[in-house]
């Protein structure tokens, strides 16, 4: 009898260590750690948009810009392919520079595509770098 009085206390343990309360956060599957609010990142890496959003560029669908050393008589358009998480939901969208995108009450915009195109030069996909805010 006393045998299983041992085993019965570390059980009651481990029953009471499972029903601790974990915050809920954004479902982000990356092997990466999540970069903080405002920083510049790169393809597949995600980053802290707000607490209950996170955001991860996945590919870049278009990129028309106006090189910067270059006169055009349009401006162009950069058009990314980008993940949102949050807390229990996940959505691809495409996001353009400063068009804001609103989603179960958590906004998004894409603030900057870098580095700025060059006439006649290719930017290496692995140069390319973002950055978000929820404004």
């Amino acid at each position: 009898m006393k045998t299983l009085a041992l085993f019965a206390a570390p059980s009651a343990a481990l029953s009471l260590a499972a029903c601790a309360v974990v915050p809920p956060s954004p479902i982000v599957s990356s092997d990466r750690e999540i970069a903080a609010k405002g920083a510049l990142v790169p393809f597949n890496q995600p980053v802290w948009v707000s607490n209950g959003l996170v955001v991860t560029p996945m590919r870049l669908i278009e990129d028309s810009r106006c090189p910067e050393n270059a006169r055009c008589i349009q401006a162009g358009r950069a058009v990314l392919e980008t993940r949102l998480d949050g807390i229990g939901w996940r959505q691809t969208v495409e996001l353009e520079p400063g068009e804001p995108y609103t989603i179960r009450g958590e906004t998004v915009r894409l603030t900057s595509v870098l580095p700025e195109r060059q006439a006649e030069r290719q930017i290496p996909v692995a140069n390319y770098r973002f950055a978000f805010d929820d404004n």
